[in-house]
């Protein structure tokens, strides 16, 4: 049940009207969670922001919707999980691919170990110990990877629970 109302340009606070009337100008339209998120332009600013950013990640678009499939399988947001599902698809994943990424795995190790480390950092981060950064070293990943690894975490962090405080739910789907 939708608990907060997307907003038109017109009617944002003025740093979220000039947020969201960039993006239409540069994609023609802004979707239900930006236009919803448009209530608070600090909370716009930093997921724009932060969205941005971590499009600059050397992590593999492939690995990165992997990660973001078993992280928000935690989360819990259905609207997440079908966006990431449909990127994921798009990115050339399987659907073996994205079920086993929605239970925080991969047919390749190397692959895997990372996935696992980006849900302990969500769902137990002090449970993380040097061996643990030792091991997906051993993977082969290095320490950029590493580092970028809580910032994809956040990002879905922010986008789930956005969606659920505002009541943001997938599209009914017709059959």
């Amino acid at each position: 049940m939708r608990r907060l109302t997307a907003l038109d340009p017109a009617d944002a606070p003025g740093k979220s009207r000039e947020l969201l009337n960039d993006i239409i100008d540069r994609r023609g339209n802004v979707g239900e969670m930006v236009s919803t998120m448009a209530h608070s332009p600090a909370m716009l600013q930093g997921y724009l922001d932060l969205s941005s950013a971590m499009k600059r990640s050397k992590l593999p678009r492939s690995l990165s919707e992997k990660i973001s499939l078993a992280l928000q399988e935690w989360i819990g947001c259905g609207l997440c999980m079908d966006a990431h599902t449909q990127a994921a698809r798009a990115a050339g994943l399987s659907d073996t691919d994205i079920a086993l990424a929605r239970q925080g795995t991969s047919t390749d190790a190397r692959e895997a170990a990372l996935i696992a480390v980006a849900v302990r950092v969500l769902a137990e981060p002090s449970s993380l110990t040097d061996q643990d950064i030792a091991d997906i070293r051993g993977h082969g990943w290095n320490d950029r990877i590493i580092a970028e690894i809580p910032g994809l975490v956040a990002l879905n962090l922010l986008t789930g629970s956005f969606n659920l405080l505002a009541g943001l739910e997938p599209a009914e789907q017709t059959v």
